[in-house]
C-alpha cells in the first residue's frame, strides 16, 4: 500500500537523522545533533522534504527522487551510509519492488564485493590462511562501518591473530530469517571455494549482526551444510537475543532512548518499518517466529527458542550506558538500545535463556551500542578470547 505525504516526508526525517547520527564522530565537541544532515546529504533531503510537502507523493515518489541521487555510479561512504539507512527502514519495500536501492548480500573486502570462486578470492585475497572471520554489521549499517574512529576489529584481528576477515553486506531491512537463509548459501559457497582449508571459522556480529549469525547457523544445520563443522567462536556485541525496547516499547520509545540521541530517530518511525525493526521486538530468527502474523501486533513473545550451539564456544559483549550499580540504566537502557539482560541472553523464564559460560560474558560500563565498535577495551576483550 502507498503511503501518503505525511508518512513519506516523516520517512525522509527518520533516514536524515539516522545518517547524521551513524556518521557524526561522538565525543569530539560537535554541536547538539539536531537529526539534519549537512553536505551533499543535507541538500539531498531537504530537496525531497520540499517537493514530498509541496506536491504530495507516496514511497514510490520519494524512492524515484532519492535513486539518481544515491546512484552507485558515484559511490561514497556517504552514499554508502545513506542507503544502509534507508535499507534498515524500508528493505523489505525496496526488495519486493525490485528497487535499484535495495542492497544485496553480498561479502565484501576493503568494500568491494567478492566474488566466491577460488582463483579470484586467491587474487583479492592474498592474505588467506586458515583463520576466517566474518564480521556481521547490524541495523540500518554496512561493511565499511566497522570502521570507527580509525579501528576497525576485523582488521586489528588480521594483525595481531592472523585471522582473514570478510565482510559482509546485507539488507537489513528484510527479515531475520530471510537473511539468515542467504547467509547459510552464502557461507557454504565460501567455505567451498577459500584458497585454503579452513581450520577455525570464527562469526562476530553487532547488533542484529549477532541474531543473523544465531539464524543462518540454525538454516546451515538444517539444510545439513558442511561450514558448521568449522565453526569454532560466535561472538555477539550488543546483540538483542530477546530484543530491544527500541521496538517493543511502543509510546514510551521517546522517553527509553532520550539519553541517546543517535537512536532516537527510532521513535519517529510509528508503523513506517521494515520487517527487520520489527523482528526486533522480541530477537525473532526463523520464518516461524512470524509467517502468518500481523508483525505489527503487540503480543506476547511467541519465538522458537533456539539455544547456542553446543560444538562452538560463544561469548557476549554488553555495554551499559551507566555506571555499575546503576540498576535503571542496566535494566532499562543498557547500552542505549540493547538492555544488559538482551545483551547477555537472560531471561524471565528459564526455558529461554541462553547460558552464556561466566568467563565468556563481559560489560563494559559508560559505554554505548556503536561504541563497542572501537573502544580499545572491547578489542581487548576479543583479543584475548579470540587468541
Amino acid at each position: 500500500m502507498r503511503l501518503v505525504t505525511d508518512a513519506t516526508a516523516g520517512l525522509t526525517d527518520l533516514v536524515e537523522a539516522m545518517h547524521e547520527r551513524i556518521a557524526r564522530v561522538p565525543g569530539l565537541g560537535t554541536p547538539k545533533l539536531d537529526g539534519r544532515a549537512g553536505g551533499i546529504s543535507g541538500l539531498v533531503y531537504k530537496s525531497i522534504r520540499g517537493v514530498t510537502r509541496v506536491v504530495g507523493g507516496s514511497i514510490d515518489a520519494l524512492l524515484g527522487l532519492l535513486a539518481p541521487a544515491l546512484s552507485p555510479d558515484d559511490p561514497s561512504p556517504e552514499r554508502d551510509a545513506v542507503v544502509a539507512a534507508l535499507n534498515g527502514v524500508l528493505g523489505d519495500y525496496l526488495a519486493a519492488s525490485t528497487n535499484p536501492l535495495a542492497t544485496a548480500m553480498v561479502l565484501c573486502r576493503d568494500g568491494r564485493p567478492l566474488l566466491l570462486e577460488k582463483s579470484n578470492l586467491t587474487t583479492r585475497l592474498p592474505d588467506a590462511g586458515g583463520r576466517l572471520l566474518l564480521m556481521l554489521h547490524g541495523l540500518c549499517m554496512n561493511d565499511l562501518q566497522w570502521s570507527r574512529e580509525g579501528h576497525d576489529h576485523g582488521a586489528a584481528l588480521a594483525r595481531d591473530l592472523a585471522f582473514t576477515p570478510v565482510y559482509l553486506r546485507y539488507n537489513s531491512g528484510l527479515h531475520v530469517s530471510i537473511n539468515g537463509h542467504a547467509l547459510a548459501h552464502q557461507l557454504e559457497s565460501l567455505l567451498e571455494q577459500w584458497p585454503h582449508p579452513v581450520e577455525r571459522l570464527v562469526l562476530l556480529g553487532h547488533s542484529m549482526g549477532g541474531l543473523l549469525a544465531r539464524s543462518a547457523l540454525h538454516y546451515g544445520l538444517q539444510a545439513g551444510h558442511r561450514w558448521p563443522e568449522r565453526l569454532s567462536d560466535v561472538v555477539f556485541l550488543g546483540t538483542p537475543h530477546h530484543g530491544a525496547p527500541l521496538e517493543r516499547a511502543g509510546n514510551w520509545v521517546d522517553v527509553i532512548l532520550g539519553a541517546t540521541p543517535y537512536a532516537a530517530p527510532f521513535a519517529r518511525l510509528g508503523k513506517v518499518r521494515s520487517a527487520g525493526i520489527t523482528d526486533l521486538r522480541h530477537g525473532n530468527l526463523i520464518d516461524e517466529d512470524w509467517v502468518g502474523r500481523n508483525r505489527f501486533a503487540r503480543g506476547p513473545d511467541r519465538r522458537q527458542h533456539l539455544p547456542l550451539p553446543d560444538f562452538a564456544r560463544c561469548f557476549a559483549l554488553a555495554a551499559c550506558v551507566g555506571q555499575q550499580g546503576e540498576d535503571l540504566k542496566e535494566r532499562l537502557l543498557g547500552d542505549g538500545l540493547v538492555p544488559l539482560d538482551s545483551a547477555l541472553g537472560r531471561h524471565p523464564d528459564p526455558a529461554r535463556v541462553l547460558t552464556f559460560a561466566e568467563g565468556r560474558q563481559w560489560v563494559g560500563y559508560g559505554l554505548n551500542h556503536l561504541e563497542l565498535l572501537n573502544r580499545p577495551e572491547v578489542y581487548s576483550q576479543l583479543r584475548q578470547w579470540l587468541g
